[in-house]
């Protein structure tokens, strides 16, 4: 055995980029692995197609993931089944929500929100759930409905960690929590790890340094209880040493008489380049009793539970791996890396103890390994052991050492003779025991062992011991173990054990014995064995028929049955047991195969003929759908079975022939069959039936067509029953179809249907119901119908609005009573239609007048007056309209036909008029305009109804009544109306106004509404006449201010000359609002006379200034006022002038310093800073403000006054100089700044300053003060402009240490072209403190640019600090493909690194370089692009290649690949390596190469090792080939492939004899070796008749060959082959003679035991082989179960 192999095995059984997971979410955020079942992946946003998924890979079928789209922000899947655990955020809280799911079911298990975020969670069981917050732990059982239960508070160890580990033992008695933090600050790296142990039992816990657990349980000793274990590593540094251990201790306090384990512990081996790596994981295997240790940076070490001793050190992995799971049924585990590779940890079961023993020298531990995981390799140690302790006499300890022999080494026959003939002192027990009791306790005994033990508990007469082991499956039972225990007499159990076994005859003969012969018939089903049923069944039927229908039913559904259903079946009818033969039946047609048509046809048959009953249930179950229809329909016809018949009639005549069978029909049954024919078909049955029999079919037919309109046809079905003539027919269909039907025709029918049949109601129900009739159609009929009940019609008329119609039938009718019950009780509203119609008619007005009367108040008056007036005919309604004012209604139509009335009959109208309050005026105003239009006046003022009262007065020129109206009325909207311009009435009503309305009005609201009436329509003139004559003239408004304004303003509106007059005149009006108004109007002097008429100085002047803009004028009337605020006036004008000193001395004398910062500003534009300093010395007196002080500092720079500027700086600390400053700089009074941003401190704008001063060494240093980015900028930049390249270095160091500030300067050296110096900066920045990745990136940018040379060595010694996909995109766009092929290398971008060395492969290839990128590939198409590549490039490097390939690529698509370009001889030695896949592509091209390179001896071996190739199309390819070392392998592959004549005619044709006589052995045919024997008879080959005859000896007959040899007088050569013979037959009869006497002996032995056992003897005996002379009988008589020898 190989002892160089490792003892742990690696495989990949996974990449997860390869199922579609982008890389970024192969993280511990978004992965987890609870077991070996399932990964769990979450995918968020963009990177999965715009939604959140969680990708479910089920290790079994791991190319078939599954997606849900599920949002979340962790999901676990539960270790046993397909439960998921789904974690969420509550929005707006700090809390998170817990949901559990059945994926299979669909079905949420549990939900609960945790009242504080979860920061870690897992699966310690298959229904619990383990819980991590900040604070607690928390287990939840997500069966019940029960909250998470708060196990334990964590440990102050555990703040501010990361948690990455939670587990428990199985009882929940021990717990531990994980977490892991950031290492020091002098060595961040070194990640530290924290533990907390957490007993149960004790509610307590300890905090340890670990960064890795696992709890372990096993046996100690001769404990008969498992200890718990936890082993945890650590790795931390100790008084400054680095520390790594593996620990493994008991938890709990062992129990009295228990063997304590002995605390381990052992280093940690980490290689210096590994200094900083830490564990990540550990996982126990119970299986092996293995403790695995996986760090960061795929470390794996092993280590021994038991003994903490070191096993085997590797990395499993390139990449850091973050997660891993245990693999509890191979005894490994699963790792993660951040590649996403899957990779499979398993022992190497056959090199794992030899490594230990040889590699480590550890032969102890090797065994200890060995016996626990049952592993080989250790045979040679436990023998040694064995016979070692054998020979010191210490036989127990010997038996048990063989007992746990790993791989079973001495549980063998000799080690129990050994341990047999060993010698036991009284009262100690057998070391035999000791040996089976460990093996029992360990597991199940092996053939050998039960039958020993079973001959030793069978000796001692403990059977029941032997039973106990069956029933626990600690023995292996053989047919030895069975006839041992049936010698003892007990079947039963014998039988159990032939049947474990697996002994066939032994188990039928046993079921024989016992008459069990359905078990019998079951048990040969199972085994294949083949009993004779036939004689079985005939047995059966004569005794129990029950039981050979249950047989027959057996045999039946027994694949490819031994005896025929059809045959079967004929057993049962021949015995007439039709119950029987049908029960058979039914049960074998289950399937309802197309092939079973005959035998469905045949079970229907015979009971249709006997018994009717079971066929019709038969045919009810829908069991058959392959019989001969027609032939069952005709049966049942017969068998009256009329239902049935028509169920299998596919024929119409035959269908209309049994459907008049309608009294043997269940109705029901008959209108379901209805829906299973076409329209056609079921229209023509509906005539057969009502044809044959209308009375008796009619009703039945009225129910089949209801239940079928919609498939048959209203229409069809209505002219049917027409055609019949049955309007019963119609009136029950139309009745069932009318509420589901919009057809007027439909409905019409129904109603002449309902009135032909008398049925009245419902006649008057549909009309009164239904609205899809046609009315017209159906009043002409029910008219003509002339129907003693008018009701239908009326429902009629009334509902469709023929109420004129319905009146005159009604009246011609003379049916008056139903006129009145219509008007009042139907529908009072149409009284009004029906009067008129009367009125038509000229019926009695008498009647008309009662019928009025007789609804009264319900009649609507408005039409009825309507009809009434239409016709001349008002009076009649008098009564009526009096009946109605008595009873006090205020209808306002009561009251206008009154009114109507009283105005016709002149009864005094005006009294009325004017005292009835409910008339509508309108209304009773039109209509007296034609009678009285001074009536209708009184009646349109009385209701207010203004545009009537107008045009009635325009109309009869009654301008006075309507001037006298209209000021009356104050009404705005009428005014309007009114005076409108386009009224060619206005002005004779505004003549009437002014002479006479208004001078009549007393009422000053009157006056006013009117005014402003005339105002609003534009009317100066005539407002002014009319205010002249109210104002002037001395009347009761004269000295009213509002008229006095009015009449001033409209003549500023109106008349301008007439204002300075109205001005002199009138004293009461509003000076400032008219002096306002002037204004506006552009009358100024009339204003500025009016505001000095009011001693209103300050507007005066602002008419002066503004208006009339005369500054002189306004000066002189300001000094003889001699006011502030007018002087202020003055001085805002003088400054709007631009007369800055004037408006400065004017300011000044107003004393006024509100203006102040217009006048800043004005002095700034004209740039009078000298006056502005006065007059912001004046303003300071007054005022202390910041914003005053600046200015004032502003302006002594702006004079140069840098003495007092420096002094007011000192004296004045409210000042804002940042903002001065800043001025100064922005209009290059720079010395001034330079004094500002000193005095401020401010560096960064000083630093500014000094550059425009081109004092750089200066301004470097205010830039340091300053300490900011934009100035180190400002400052770099200056001086690289300037050529002051040090300084610009200096600067430069200090922004680039900001990553954001990086890029402009790069950008701004390189526009200048200070390539050089950029460089330089950017290697000074390397051995910054802050040095960044972007200093790296943008050297390494800079290097790929301007000096290739550098480039290269770059990358190599920072590569770990470089932005590498930035640098990628510079060495495209640079076209440098080597170092564009190394960063995607390291960027693990390995297929784009193999497309560039390929693409590019004159500066970018490299072999070993590519061989390491080709295996990482992950897109499997380019391994083919890499070896067409090679192929065409480097061809003698192909092989290579592809043997670092040649586990990830298709065999078969490089053999077409090559073969295409007929270039297989290049990858021969490829071939040869990939040939033991046995694929044929593989195996073809290589004996293709082979028969081309004739190497027949390799082609042999390839063949004979290798079966997957076309072995007929080689065979028949080497037939003709010109070497006879290839035509008889031609041979060899007929002789494969069984075609033993075509090898053997070949072998003979090249003379082969040999070969040809080697075939005929194989191949096992007597015939092919008698034919060939005749051959070399017929050709005289004595010699190799002679060799033929051993060669197949055991082929040929010896009467044969001595006949052959004797006809060719060969004798001689024949004769040591009959002596050969001759001995082998008597060896046989010797043997034959033994057995029979040893058979003897042993019946005549146990016919003396008991008659139980003579009984079976005879019955063994019947089961011997049948004599001849009964073999004639057709069965023989050991019912075929016995030995068929």
């Amino acid at each position: 055995m190989a002892t160089n192999a490792a003892p742990i095995s690696m495989k990949e059984c996974l990449l997860l980029p390869s199922l579609g997971i982008n890389q970024q979410y192969i993280s511990f955020t978004n992965l987890t692995m609870e077991s070996e079942k399932y990964i769990c992946v979450r995918e968020m946003g963009a990177a999965s197609g715009g939604t959140n998924n969680v990708v479910i890979i089920d290790m079994e079928q791991p190319m078939q993931p599954m997606r849900r789209p599920i949002t979340a922000d962790s999901a676990l899947m539960n270790p046993n089944s397909k439960v998921i655990a789904l974690k969420a955020a509550v929005p707006g809280q700090a809390a998170d929500h817990l949901q559990v799911f059945n994926l299979d079911t669909k079905a949420k298990m549990g939900s609960h929100q945790m009242p504080e975020q979860v920061v870690f969670w897992k699966w310690i069981s298959p229904t619990k759930i383990g819980i991590v917050s900040a604070t607690s732990v928390y287990h939840w059982n997500v069966d019940g409905a029960s909250a998470p239960v708060k196990v334990f508070d964590r440990a102050a160890n555990l703040n501010g960690t990361q948690i990455i580990k939670y587990m428990v033992t199985p009882d929940e008695k021990w717990s531990v929590l994980i977490g892991i933090a950031p290492g020091s600050p002098d060595r961040p790296q070194l990640v530290k790890g924290y533990m907390q142990l957490y007993s149960a039992a004790q509610t307590r816990s300890q905090a340890l340094e670990a960064h890795a657990a696992a709890f372990a349980s096993i046996k100690i000793g001769a404990n008969t209880e498992p200890s718990t274990l936890i082993s945890f590593a650590q790795k931390s540094m100790v008084n400054g040493q680095l520390v790594s251990k593996l620990h493994v201790i008991e938890l709990g306090t062992p129990t009295a008489g228990k063997t304590p384990f002995t605390k381990k512990q052992a280093e940690l081996f980490f290689p210096p380049e590994f200094a900083d790596d830490f564990p990540v994981s550990m996982q126990i295997s119970k299986k092996y009793g293995l403790v695995y240790v996986i760090t960061k940076l795929g470390l794996l070490f092993v280590y021994d539970l038991e003994t903490a001793t070191a096993v085997y050190r590797s990395r499993i992995s390139p990449d850091p791996i973050f997660l891993t799971s245990e693999a509890a049924t191979v005894g490994g585990f699963y790792a993660i890396n951040r590649r996403g590779q899957v990779l499979l940890a398993t022992v190497n079961e056959q090199s794992m103890v030899p490594f230990v023993s040889q590699s480590l020298n550890n032969l102890d531990l090797a065994l200890a390994i060995a016996k626990r995981g049952n592993l080989p390799g250790a045979e040679a140690l436990v023998g040694q052991n064995f016979e070692r302790l054998f020979a010191l006499g210490q036989y127990k300890e010997a038996a048990v050492a063989a007992a746990e022999s790993p791989m079973g080494a001495l549980r063998t026959k000799e080690t129990i003779e050994k341990l047999k003939g060993v010698q036991v002192q009284p009262g100690q027990t057998s070391p035999l025991l000791q040996y089976f009791g460990t093996l029992l306790t360990k597991g199940k005994l092996n053939p050998l062992e039960s039958l020993e033990l079973g001959r030793l508990v069978l000796s001692q007469n403990k059977k029941q011991l032997l039973e106990n082991w069956m029933n626990e499956d600690k023995l292996e039972c053989d047919e030895a173990l069975g006839d041992l225990v049936k010698a003892t007499g007990d079947a039963d159990l014998a039988l159990k054990i032939y049947l474990k076994a697996n002994a066939t005859q032994k188990v039928v003969t046993a079921f024989a014995e016992r008459g069990q012969f359905e078990e019998l018939v079951k048990y040969s089903g199972q085994v294949g064995h083949k009993p004779d049923y036939m004689y079985i069944m005939q047995s059966l039927l004569m005794s129990n028929p029950q039981a050979a229908a249950k047989l027959a039913v057996t045999i039946a559904q027994q694949p490819g049955p031994p005896v025929d259903v059809n045959t079967i079946t004929d057993l049962f009818l021949q015995r007439n047991m039709i119950r029987e033969a049908t029960s058979f039946l039914l049960e074998v047609l289950k399937p309802n195969l197309p092939e079973q048509a005959m035998l469905q046809t045949k079970v229907l048959e015979i009971n249709l003929v006997t018994y009717p009953n079971v066929a019709d249930a038969i045919l009810a179950n829908n069991m058959f759908t392959h019989y001969d229809r027609p032939r069952v329909a005709q049966l049942c016809e017969k068998a009256g079975l009329y239902m049935r018949a028509l169920q299998h009639y596919s024929d119409l005549s035959d269908i209309k022939r049994v459907i008049i069978n309608t009294h043997a029909i269940e109705p029901q049954a008959l209108v379901e069959f209805f829906g299973t024919l076409s329209p056609e078909w079921a229209l023509a049955c509906l005539k057969e039936m009502l044809a044959v029999n209308v009375q008796q079919n009619l009703q039945l037919v009225v129910q089949i067509a209801k239940e079928y309109t919609e498939q048959i046809g209203s229409s069809g079905i209505i002219e049917l029953l027409e055609s019949f003539k049955s309007y019963e027919g119609l009136y029950f269909y139309l009745g069932s179809y009318l509420a589901f039907s919009e057809d007027p025709d439909v409905h019409f029918k129904y109603i002449e249907a309902a009135t032909k049949t008398g049925q009245v109601k419902e006649v008057e129900r549909v009309t009164r119901e239904s609205n899809f009739y046609d009315p017209e159609k159906t009043k002409q009929f029910l008219m003509e119908a002339k129907l003693q009940d008018a009701r239908p019609l009326i429902n009629v008329c009334d509902r469709f609005d023929l109420i004129r119609d319905l009146a005159l039938y009604l009246f011609k009718n003379n049916m008056l009573k139903y006129i009145e019950a219509y008007v009042q009780k139907v529908n009072p509203s149409k009284a009004p239609e029906i009067v008129g119609a009367l009125l038509d008619v000229e019926c009695d007005e008498e009647f008309i007048s009662n019928l009025i009367l007789s609804v009264r108040s319900l009649l609507p008056v408005e039409p009825l007056v309507a009809e009434v007036e239409k016709r001349n005919k008002m009076k009649l309604l008098t009564t009526f309209l009096d009946h109605l004012v008595s009873e006090g209604s205020t209808d306002a139509h009561v009251h206008n036909a009154l009114g109507k009335i009283i105005i016709d009959s002149n009864n005094n109208p005006e009294h009325f008029l004017t005292t009835n309050p409910h008339y509508d005026s309108e209304v009773v105003g039109k209509y007296c305009e034609k009678r009285d239009p001074n009536l209708a006046c009184v009646a349109y003022k009385r209701g207010q109804c203004d545009d009537a009262l107008v045009d009635c007065t325009n109309k009869n020129s009654m301008f006075k009544v309507q001037a006298r109206y209209v000021v009356e009325r104050m009404d705005a909207d009428l005014w309007a109306k009114v005076l409108d311009p386009e009224s060619e009435h206005r002005r004779q009503l505004i003549d009437q106004v002014v002479s006479t309305a208004l001078p009549e009005s007393k009422n000053p609201e009157q006056v006013s509404v009117s005014v402003k009436a005339f105002m609003t329509a534009d009317l100066p003139n005539e407002l002014i006449e009319l205010l002249e004559k109210i104002v002037l003239q001395n009347s009761a408004f004269s000295g009213n201010p509002n008229l006095q304004n009015l009449l001033i303003l409209t003549a500023i509106k109106a008349d301008g000359t007439r204002v300075m007059d109205y001005i002199n005149r009138l004293d009461h009006f509003d000076g400032p609002a008219v002096g306002e108004i002037a204004v506006g109007s552009e009358l100024f002097e009339e204003a500025f006379f009016i505001y000095k008429k009011f001693d209103l100085h300050v507007p005066a002047m602002k008419v002066l200034l503004e208006n009339l803009e005369s500054i002189e004028r306004a000066h002189e009337y300001a000094t003889k006022v001699e006011e502030k605020e007018c002087w202020s006036e003055l001085a805002k004008a003088q400054l709007a002038a631009g007369s800055i000193k004037d408006a400065i001395d004017s300011y000044i004398r107003a004393d006024d310093e509100t203006k102040r910062d217009d006048v800043i500003a004005a002095a700034k534009n004209s740039d009078s800073y000298e006056d502005l300093v006065k007059y912001l010395k004046m303003v300071r007196s007054k005022v202390k403000e910041a914003s005053v002080d600046t200015e004032l500092a502003y302006s002594y720079a702006k004079i140069g006054e840098l003495g007092q500027l420096e002094e007011f700086i000192v004296a004045t600390p409210g000042i804002n100089l940042q903002s001065v400053g800043d001025r100064c700089f922005d209009e290059g009074i720079f010395e001034a700044s330079k004094i500002i941003f000193s005095s401020l401190s401010n560096w960064g704008r000083l630093a500014s300053t000094l550059v425009k001063l081109k004092q750089y060494q200066a301004a470097v240093e205010a830039a340091r003060k300053a300490n900011s980015s934009k100035t180190w900028k400002e400052v770099c930049f200056a001086c690289v402009e300037q050529e002051e390249y040090r300084l610009a270095q200096l600067c430069g160091l200090s922004i680039i240490v900001n990553a954001d500030d990086l890029e402009d300067v790069s950008e701004f050296y390189q526009s200048r072209g200070k390539h050089e110096e950029l460089i330089s900066l950017m290697e000074a920045g390397l051995g910054l403190e802050r040095s960044h990745m972007g200093i790296f990136t943008e050297l390494g940018i800079l290097y790929a640019k301007y000096k290739l040379d550098k480039l290269m060595e770059h990358l190599k010694l920072f590569s770990n600090k470089i932005n590498i996909p930035k640098l990628i995109r510079t060495c495209e766009t640079e076209k440098h493909w080597k170092p564009l092929a190394w960063l995607y290398c390291a960027y693990d971008e390995h297929d784009n690194a193999a497309n560039v060395m390929m693409n590019h492969s004159d500066a970018a290839w490299e072999h070993t370089a590519f061989k390491d990128v080709a295996v990482k590939v992950s897109n499997a198409d380019l391994f083919y692009r890499m070896l067409d590549f090679y192929y065409s490039e480097h061809p003698t490097l192909l092989v290579d290649l592809l043997g670092v390939l040649s586990s990830r690529i298709d065999h078969t698509r490089v053999v077409d690949l090559f073969r295409k370009k007929g270039e297989l001889p290049l990858i021969k030695s490829y071939l040869v390596s990939v040939q033991t896949s046995n694929l044929s592509a593989v195996n073809e091209a290589l004996n293709a190469i082979l028969i081309e390179e004739a190497d027949f001896e390799g082609l042999r071996e390839s063949i004979e090792t290798y079966d997957a190739y076309d072995a007929i199309g080689l065979a028949k390819q080497l037939e003709g080939h010109e070497l006879l070392e290839f035509r008889r392998i031609s041979c060899l592959v007929y002789k494969k492939l069984k075609k033993y004549s075509a090898s053997i005619k070949l072998s003979l044709e090249m003379g082969q004899t040999k070969d040809a006589m080697a075939t005929v052995a194989v191949s096992g045919q007597p015939e092919l070796a008698e034919e060939l024997l005749q051959k070399f008879v017929d050709t005289e080959a004595k010699e190799a008749f002679a060799a033929l005859l051993f060669t197949c000896f055991d082929l040929l007959k010896p009467d044969l060959v001595m006949e052959k040899a004797w006809r060719a007088g060969w004798s001689d050569a024949s004769m040591p082959y009959m002596i050969a013979t001759v001995r082998d037959l008597t060896s046989k009869v010797d043997t034959l003679m033994v057995e029979r006497k040893e058979r003897k002996a042993k019946e005549a032995k146990e016919g003396e035991d008991s008659q139980n056992a003579n009984q079976g003897l005879v019955y063994a005996q019947q089961m011997l082989p049948p004599a001849p002379s009964y073999a004639q009988g057709g069965y023989a008589q050991g019912n075929g179960m016995g030995y068929q020898g």
